[in-house]
């Protein structure tokens, strides 16, 4: 069996295994018997109703579920005692065990993890709790690996090698037989893949199923990134094989069935390097004065069939991954960059919300579904910015993406300032609601052709940027209002976003009082109204990143759910995203599901799509979690050039062993540790967040302006020490 029928089919497996643990938890006093398992999870074909049945068998066995009567099965009634929770590893080899609807996680000492890695979900036995102390626990079971592949440093002896992960949760190597080395050399960056771990071994046993590179390499460090997380950094030959056999020219039959825009004025805007295209804005003039507005979104949906190895391998993947050097797309290219892809003076297929506007910006009609668009236009944000600021289509050559200097027709012109005077009522609007308005700053690097990063520069947010997100998010939240106000209910894909922890802003509220800032804790838009103050007071100041990634950490995580409760930080009753499927498989999602309910179809299984839904958050943190270990990997390499700089930077961290430290002018963060701090003996400070000086009573506060040097910079750890010259006078 090749590596990915059996992938293919491991992950069928795990997606039926999730599902009947979803039915029976959800009703635990009833009991279910195969076929309406079957039913609730639309397993339609043989062979998966009869993996439904071996699984149910094999569950059965293992005591994880429980037959009530003859073939009728429920889920396993709860002792108080026996949990079952996910591993949070620390770096020192002790574990929690965090456990849905308990408020406290688990702790578990080193010596009673019992071979579980970070990420396990675990079955586990809660000791008594005693004179109110944490709870403590043991690890009883083992019940899923998270990951079976990990990444590590292979040293290789005559007759076996060893293979040392690099993840620093991992607290054990890997020993690997002389026949499983696959070629690797000693000191080789590589991923071994767990094979069994006897009680009676002190390691695990692996096989090295890929070579990566030497540690340090880009090119390998930049796959170990990926590899670290599961992700995967090309297609496979046949999934390649099946795109390009796709036929994706445009046929007059198939624009018949679909509404014809070809003739209205349309553009595109996007970054300058944008490789593709997957919205548009149209604009006409009707004859009663209002606008008709398009929001075109490429329609993969017509090339990504279901069940088929693209489909799947698009759902598997669920996103793609922008690092820094480079996308690892969710399509293969002859989708993403080309058939998909919104080019200027193509015809294209099209998924679109068109929306009768007065020049107030409200809504007077409104019409969903499929379309056949013509770009007119390709502009860079820039350019696009340049017009709302000038008011003429001129674009100067310095800003062209272009090979010149060039003129954009008057129409163009005048829908873009239309369309950017409209957006800034509906933002009003938005924050007027109690909508949080975020500015982070983002980190870019400029990069040599050997991606070597040569300057850093800060990505921020113009009207031309926020034009185009206004539009989007419109065509999102109406999308799901259509479908979310439908009587009797559809299931269907939502993008929530709870409402913050109180106790996070409660902590931040105490953070934010140093640098003179306060939230107002009234009621909810009070809430929101004095976030948004804050965001805007730090603006341009030494704190903003500070007090930016903070307000962000006391939110909550939006995700995909099949159950709406709407979106806490645009301030919307109903969200979904609708508007790029080339780059997120719940988009594509969405899509199916408009254009079988605007047929008259009956509401989907929502089990199915819910498991989908937290199958894509899930990869969606991946993902992001990835992104931001490539930057924080090319902020160490630019570091690498600079050894003998000094920088001042803003106390980012306090720790019971360091203090870390993000540099002011290029967002470097690094960690200078308290051992190396030679001018008195500091300890940490939880309530001040700080670290304070035995003798001198100096103090290090979260904040504070320090001058820093780098002490170390490690690419394969991705680490930066920093040595701490003193505070900035």
């Amino acid at each position: 069996m090749s590596k990915n029928k059996k992938k293919a089919r491991n992950h069928r497996t795990n997606e039926i295994t999730k599902g009947i643990f979803t039915i029976l938890e959800k009703e635990p006093k009833k009991s279910f018997n195969y076929k309406q398992i079957a039913a609730k999870l639309g397993l339609d074909n043989t062979q998966d109703r009869n993996q439904l049945i071996k699984r149910l068998g094999q569950l059965k066995e293992k005591k994880r579920i429980q037959e009530e009567g003859r073939g009728n099965y429920m889920a396993v009634a709860s002792t108080k005692k026996y949990h079952t929770g996910k591993v949070d590893l620390t770096g020192r080899g002790n574990a929690y065990i965090v456990i849905e609807g308990m408020d406290d996680d688990v702790f578990i000492p080193a010596n009673k993890v019992k071979k579980a890695f970070h990420g396990d979900t675990v079955e586990v036995y809660i000791f008594p709790r005693r004179n109110g102390k944490k709870l403590e626990g043991e690890i009883t079971n083992i019940l899923e690996r998270k990951k079976t592949e990990f990444v590590g440093i292979v040293d290789i002896q005559k007759t076996f090698a060893f293979v040392r992960p690099t993840d620093f949760r991992m607290y054990t190597d890997f020993f690997v037989p002389k026949d499983s080395i696959k070629g690797a050399n000693d000191g080789d960056k590589v991923i071994v893949r767990l094979e069994s771990w006897e009680d009676k071994d002190d390691s695990p046993t692996g096989t090295i199923i890929e070579v990566l590179g030497k540690p340090g390499e880009h090119n390998t460090e930049i796959h170990a990134i990926l590899a670290e997380y599961g992700l995967p950094y090309d297609f496979p030959t046949e999934v390649e094989r099946f795109a390009d056999t796709l036929d994706t020219s445009i046929k007059e039959e198939e624009i018949a069935k679909r509404r014809d825009m070809r003739e209205v004025l349309t553009f595109t805007i996007d970054p300058k390097d944008a490789k593709d295209f997957d919205d548009a804005l149209s604009f006409e003039l009707l004859e009663n004065g209002n606008y008709e507005i398009g929001i075109h979104i490429a329609d993969v949906s017509h090339y990504l069939v279901p069940d088929t190895i693209l489909d799947d391998e698009a759902y598997e993947r669920a996103t793609s991954v922008y690092l820094v050097d480079r996308v690892v797309p969710m399509l293969p290219e002859v989708l993403s960059n080309n058939a998909c892809s919104l080019r200027p003076n193509e015809e294209k297929y099209t998924f679109s919300a068109i929306f009768e506007m007065d020049k107030d910006a409200n809504i007077k009609n409104q019409w969903f579904g499929r379309t056949a668009i013509n770009s007119n236009e390709r502009f860079a944000y820039e350019e696009a910015q340049h017009i709302i600021e000038t008011k003429e289509g001129s674009i100067p050559k310095e800003i062209s993406i272009r090979e010149d200097a060039y003129t954009v027709q008057e129409d163009v012109v005048e829908a873009t300032l239309e369309m950017d005077r409209m957006a800034k009522i509906m933002r009003g609007r938005r924050m007027q609601e109690g909508a949080l308005s975020f500015d982070k700053v983002e980190v870019r690097f400029n990069l040599n052709e050997e991606s070597e990063p040569v300057g850093v520069f800060f990505k921020e947010s113009k009207d031309a940027n926020k034009l185009v997100e206004e539009f989007m998010l419109l065509a999102n939240r109406k999308v799901a209002e259509f479908i979310g106000k439908q009587k009797p209910k559809k299931t269907f894909v939502y993008r929530i976003h709870d409402d913050p922890n109180e106790d996070k802003l409660i902590a931040l509220n105490g953070i934010i009082s140093r640098f003179g800032h306060k939230l107002d804790f009234k009621d909810k838009k009070s809430i929101s109204a004095s976030l948004n103050q804050l965001l805007s007071d730090v603006k341009g100041k030494k704190e903003q990143n500070l007090v930016d990634t903070l307000t962000i950490r006391s939110m909550s995580k939006a995700i995909y759910t099949t159950d709406n409760i709407g979106h806490y930080g645009l301030a919307f009753d109903y969200y979904t995203h609708f508007t790029s499927p080339i780059r997120r498989y719940p988009d594509v999602m969405v899509h199916r599901l408009l254009q079988h309910y605007l047929d008259g179809g009956a509401s989907a299984k929502e089990e199915v799509y819910e498991q989908k839904c937290k199958h894509s958050s899930d990869m969606e943190y991946l993902a992001s979690s990835a992104e931001r270990d490539s930057i924080k990997y090319m902020q160490i390499k630019f570091m690498q050039d600079h050894q003998d700089q000094e920088f001042v930077g803003v106390i980012s961290g306090v720790t019971e062993w360091g203090i870390y430290v993000e540099i002011i002018e290029n967002k470097c963060e690094g960690m200078v540790r308290i051992s190396d701090i030679k001018d008195d003996y500091y300890t940490f400070d939880e309530k001040e967040y700080a670290i304070v000086g035995e003798k001198t009573k100096k103090t290090y506060q979260l904040g504070d302006e320090v001058v820093v040097m780098v002490k170390n910079s490690d690419l394969v750890k991705r680490h930066l020490d920093f040595s701490l010259l003193g505070k900035h006078e």
